[in-house]
């Protein structure tokens, strides 16, 4: 049994249809969901954390597979990100026990995916939101897909929760017209261009 007890999960999807230009062919969409989960660590200062990523494994699995499911599959997905809330009796670093099951597990579900998974942490109270950094899975330098998704719960986390974030994308932004390296450009062997 893991020491992360799952007390919510939330999940959320959005339908990105303009913004406030034409209409695109395709609507653009976003998902995220969050784990809401006590904190073993909440409360007192522990020297080592590291092995607890493994603990961890199970759920950001779990939470990729449903995300995809959500999002109509893994076809198409092109953006993602992570991030963590940790209530107000832990630490950021308890927080970046989710940089390995989080990220590894979007890899997994997704396949080829060569960029580094964005991602942000904090420390706050009930209510807290986060900006969940998006990027392209295979090129860091893809301007389109610069984004940030706002996840929070009302009722989390608790002092001794954390909430833990992954989102996922489908498109760029909606009239990106910033230049840069184009997502059909993309090499994919880097994980930059």
């Amino acid at each position: 049994m893991s020491r992360f007890e799952i007390r919510k999960i939330t999940l959320v999807t959005e339908e990105i249809r303009h913004d406030g230009g034409p209409v695109p062919e395709t609507p653009r969409l976003r998902g995220a969901i969050l784990a809401q989960v006590s904190n073993p660590f909440a409360g007192a200062y522990h020297p080592e954390l590291q092995p607890a990523m493994d603990e961890l494994k199970p759920l950001g699995l779990m939470m990729s597979a449903r995300l995809i499911a959500a999002l109509g599959g893994a076809d198409g997905i092109d953006g993602y990100g992570k991030g963590a809330i940790v209530g107000e009796g832990g630490e950021i670093e308890h927080g970046a026990l989710w940089h390995v099951p989080g990220g590894y597990s979007m890899r997994e579900h997704l396949g080829e995916s060569r960029a580094i998974v964005p991602s942000a942490m904090k420390v706050g109270g009930m209510g807290t939101t986060l900006d969940v950094p998006l990027g392209h899975i295979n090129a860091a330098y893809v301007r389109s897909h610069f984004d940030a998704m706002t996840v929070g719960l009302p009722d989390g986390p608790r002092a001794a929760e954390i909430v833990f974030a992954l989102a996922m994308s489908k498109g760029g932004r909606v009239h990106s017209r910033m230049g840069g390296l184009e997502a059909w450009d993309v090499k994919g062997q880097d994980g930059l261009r």
